[in-house]
């Protein structure tokens, strides 16, 4: 996957119902360019739906956990970009200390964790990783 596949995974993420004319728009490349790269990228398995968005409380058995990830350098936006291209990032926040970006992941199990946390420490830009599982929230109101 390249730059215009991550954009255009953070365009669907947006919007999944989005038409091939205004992601094509968007992206400044031609409607078969997205369709091709659509259909690539549905045949390797890499987007095998399209959906919708609910809020985090509907499903509580998915698997949350949170990634802290130290930036090589001065890649930041390039890791970001990348970032939101990945379908396992739920939210994406830039930080300040020890790590320069804390993801939010979500996954249905184990091994699906696994392959997103593979994904991201496959990255270029990304130095160093530290992960820790949601177990169980408590609200102080």
């Amino acid at each position: 996957m390249d730059e215009i596949d991550h954009k255009l995974i953070a365009l669907l993420r947006q919007n999944a119902r989005e038409s091939i004319a205004t992601l094509a728009a968007r992206l400044k490349v031609s409607r078969g360019t997205v369709t091709n790269r659509l259909t690539k990228m549905e045949e390797e398995g890499i987007i095998v739906g399209y959906t919708i968005k609910l809020r985090p409380d509907v499903k509580p058995e998915q698997i949350k956990a949170w990634t802290s990830i130290a930036v090589d350098g001065n890649r930041t936006r390039e890791v970001i970009a990348n970032l939101m291209g990945e379908p396992g990032v739920a939210t994406l926040v830039d930080t300040n200390g020890r790590w320069d970006l804390l993801a939010e992941l979500r996954a249905e199990n184990l091994q699906d964790l696994a392959k997103v946390l593979e994904r991201i420490r496959l990255l270029k830009g990304i130095a160093n990783t530290e992960t820790s599982i949601h177990l169980e929230t408590y609200r102080l109101s």
